[in-house]
C-alpha cells in the first residue's frame, strides 16, 4: 500500500519543536516522505501549543486552515499532537471534527501508528501518561545546521497558579547526563556550533536523579566531552540558581554569559498569589548574584501583568523594579485566564483593557531601557554567529552571545568577504535601532 506524503506544522516553544523533530525521525525511519508544502501532503500533523489562550487559538486556526485542504486539495487526514491534544483530548473530536487523530504529549512515539490508522480511514486517539514517555530519541533537526536545542528534562513540579503545564506535561523528570551528552555529540557531528539547553524548568535539572541540582555538573560534562563552542541556558528559575551554576558560567568560557530567568513579578503579594517559589527579595538577590558573579551577563526575563488582584501599587512596584534592574532582554504578557488552574477562580479578575494598558506601559518602558543599553554598545566589538545574508537590505546578519535564537534581536553587518552561515566573526557596532544592532566586520 502506498505510503502517504506527510506535512508538519510545529507551533509553540523549542521544547515542542524537539518533539516534532523526534516524530519526524520516527516517520522517516518508517519509510515516510516529508513535504514542506502543505498542499502536497496526504496527511498533515499539527503539533500544537496550549499554554495560554492565544496559543490555543493559533493551534485551532492552523487546524482549520489545514482543513480547507481536505475539501480543495489531496489532503486525507489531520493529526493533532502536542499540548492542545493532551489538554483537550475529550473535546477535540467533538469541537474539531476535521481532526482524524489525537496524539498527546505522552504518546509522541505512537506517531507512526496514528498516521497508519488515519490513512486507513480510522479515527485514532492516544494520550498515554506522560510519566511513561521515553525521553530523548533520535531527531530530524529542523533548526539551521549551526544551532540546535537539547531538552534535558520533561514536565514540571512548580505548580504556578496560572499555569496548566504540570497537568499537560506531567511531573518533572530529568534525563541521565550520559544520554544528554551522547545526543550532544551527535549534534556536534552535524556541525552544531550553538546548543541551547531547554526544559520546562532547566535549573531544576538532576534533582530527581541525583538528589541535587546538577545543571552546573551537566554543563561541565558537556564542555569536556564535546567541542561545541556555545552553550546557552533558557527557562531557569530564580529560586534554583546555585553558586555552582554561577561559578560554571563565569569560569567556563563556552557557557555563554546569558540566562533566561522568568521572574513573572516583583510584588510579594503577586508572587504568593502566583505560587511562585520565593519572594521579591529572592528575585532581587538572584539578579544581583548573577550580575556580580558573571561579569557582563545578559539576563532575559518575563513578567505577567493583570494577574487577579494586581493593584496599581503592585504594578507600579513592578515598573520601578524594571527601571532599576534594567534587564537586557524583557518580555511582558497580559495574564491569560486558564481553566483548570487555581488562578482561574481567584477573585478580583482584571479588566482586559487594564491588562493591555499595563502591558503597553511596561513594554514602552523597556524599549527605552533597551535603547539606552544598546547605545552603550556602539563602538564596541562583539563576536557574532553569522546566520545569513539579506539580499533586500544587502547586508549580513547574525547573533551575538547576548541574543538567543528567534526570541532576541539581530546584528546586521557589512563585510567585504561574506562569511558563511555558522561562521564566527568579529563585528564592530556602529549603530542601534530599537532592538537590533548594526555594524561592520573588523
Amino acid at each position: 500500500m502506498k505510503k502517504p506524503l506527510i506535512g508538519f506544522i510545529s507551533l509553540g516553544c523549542p521544547k515542542n519543536q524537539i518533539d516534532t523533530e523526534v516524530m519526524l525521525r520516527e516517520l522517516v525511519d518508517a519509510g515516510y516522505d516529508i513535504t514542506s508544502e502543505d498542499y502536497e501532503a496526504d496527511v498533515i500533523i499539527v503539533n500544537t501549543c496550549a499554554f495560554i489562550e492565544s496559543a490555543k487559538q493559533e493551534a485551532i486556526d492552523n487546524i482549520l486552515d489545514v482543513a480547507w485542504l481536505k475539501k480543495h486539495r489531496k489532503l486525507k487526514g489531520i493529526v493533532c499532537c502536542g499540548c492542545l491534544a493532551q489538554r483537550y483530548r475529550e473535546q477535540i473530536f467533538e469541537e474539531l471534527p476535521e481532526v482524524d487523530a489525537v496524539v498527546g504529549t505522552g504518546s509522541i512515539h505512537n506517531i507512526v501508528t496514528a498516521v497508519e490508522e488515519v490513512w486507513a480511514g480510522k479515527k485514532y486517539l492516544s494520550c498515554e501518561p506522560n510519566e511513561a514517555l521515553r525521553l530523548g530519541g533520535e531527531r530530524v533537526v529542523t533548526t539551521p545546521d549551526y544551532t540546535a536545542y537539547i531538552k534535558v528534562a520533561e514536565g514540571c513540579d512548580n505548580r504556578c497558579s496560572y499555569c496548566a503545564i504540570p497537568d499537560i506535561r506531567g511531573p518533572f523528570r530529568s534525563r541521565p547526563m550520559e544520554d544528554i551528552v551522547e545526543e550532544a555529540k551527535s549534534l556536534e557531528a552535524l556541525g552544531v556550533k550553538e546548543l541551547v539547553i531547554v526544559a520546562q524548568d532547566t535549573s531544576r535539572y538532576g534533582l530527581d536523579l541525583y538528589g541535587e541540582y546538577a545543571l552546573a555538573a551537566l554543563l561541565k560534562k558537556l564542555t569536556v566531552e564535546t567541542t561545541i563552542p556555545w552553550f546557552r541556558l533558557l527557562y531557569c528559575y530564580p529560586d534554583k540558581i546555585t553558586d555552582e551554576l554561577i561559578t560554571e558560567m563565569r569560569e567556563n568560557d563556552r557557557v555563554l554569559p546569558y540566562i533566561d530567568l522568568p521572574i513573572q513579578h516583583i510584588s510579594d503579594g503577586m508572587l504568593k498569589a502566583m505560587n511562585r517559589h520565593g519572594d521579591g527579595k529572592l528575585v532581587r538577590e538572584t539578579v544581583k548574584r548573577l550580575r556580580e558573579g558573571v561579569p557582563g551577563i545578559t539576563i532575559r526575563t518575563t513578567a505577567i501583568v493583570g494577574f487577579p488582584g494586581e493593584t496599581e501599587e503592585d504594578f507600579e512596584e513592578l515598573c520601578e523594579y524594571v527601571k532599576e534592574a534594567k534587564f537586557d532582554r524583557f518580555g511582558a504578557f497580559p495574564y491569560s485566564r486558564e481553566e483548570d488552574t487555581p488562578a482561574y477562580d481567584l477573585p478580583d479578575q482584571i479588566d482586559e483593557q487594564v491588562k493591555q494598558d499595563r502591558y503597553d506601559t511596561l513594554m514602552a518602558l523597556q524599549l527605552d531601557i533597551h535603547e539606552e543599553l544598546n547605545a552603550k554598545k556602539i563602538g564596541k566589538t562583539v563576536k557574532v554567529l553569522c546566520e545569513g545574508f539579506d539580499p533586500v537590505a544587502e547586508t549580513c546578519f547574525g547573533r551575538s552571545e547576548a541574543d538567543a535564537p528567534e526570541i532576541d534581536g539581530k546584528i546586521y553587518f557589512s563585510a567585504k568577504n561574506r562569511p558563511a552561515e555558522g561562521e564566527f566573526i568579529t563585528v564592530k557596532v556602529t549603530d542601534a535601532i530599537d532592538y537590533d544592532l548594526f555594524g561592520e566586520v573588523e
